[in-house]
């Protein structure tokens, strides 16, 4: 069984924002699928289904983006079938709408990723990042708090779809195949 993360926080206030496009991919997987998201426990909401022939758990932690390990590490404590883990979160680095799939590396300075690092103990999970853009002026930890603007949200909207059909793709062709068709 596959663990998909969709990164954000919880909360009306940050719903729609650029730091919870983990959540939207979620979101959409989830309709995609018929997939119910609901079941709560203290440090996540999840759903269980297939997409494809590939048995998931859909989970958006709960515990906010800079404790995100918390969740990831109880997800994996109460379902002894997980055999993959793939976090889906926005990048900075990556202009908007931008796709890159990676099965390992550093945390690159996002906190949620960096959490989920320290209570692994490990780097070595795929992940898929949907660039958000860097702000051409102030602090990145208020920009990716804010809502995408009137031009990025048509791109976004497409990003999301195709987080959802690479996801698709890795469960039913593997990691690389989407990596080569994704990652552009």
């Amino acid at each position: 069984m596959w663990l998909v993360v969709g990164l954000g926080n919880p909360g009306d206030d940050y719903a729609h924002t650029r730091h919870n496009i983990g959540f939207m991919v979620v979101d959409a997987l989830a309709v995609r699928f018929s997939i119910t998201i609901g079941q709560k426990t203290s440090s996540f909401i999840y759903g269980r289904g297939f997409i494809g022939e590939q048995k998931v758990f859909l989970i958006k932690p709960l515990t906010f983006m800079n404790r995100s390990g918390i969740a990831v590490w109880d997800a994996i404590r109460r379902n002894e079938d997980i055999e993959h883990v793939l976090v889906v979160h926005d990048d900075l680095d990556l202009d908007a709408g931008v796709i890159r799939i990676r099965t390992s590396g550093s945390s690159g300075g996002h906190n949620g990723i960096q959490s989920i690092i320290e209570r692994l103990g490990s780097q070595d999970f795929t992940r898929l990042k949907i660039g958000i853009g860097r702000p051409k002026r102030g602090a990145p930890e208020k920009y990716v708090l804010r809502r995408f603007n009137k031009e990025q949200r048509p791109v976004i909207a497409e990003a999301i779809e195709r987080a959802a059909d690479a996801i698709e793709d890795i469960f039913a062709k593997g990691v690389s195949f989407a990596q080569n068709t994704f990652n552009r």
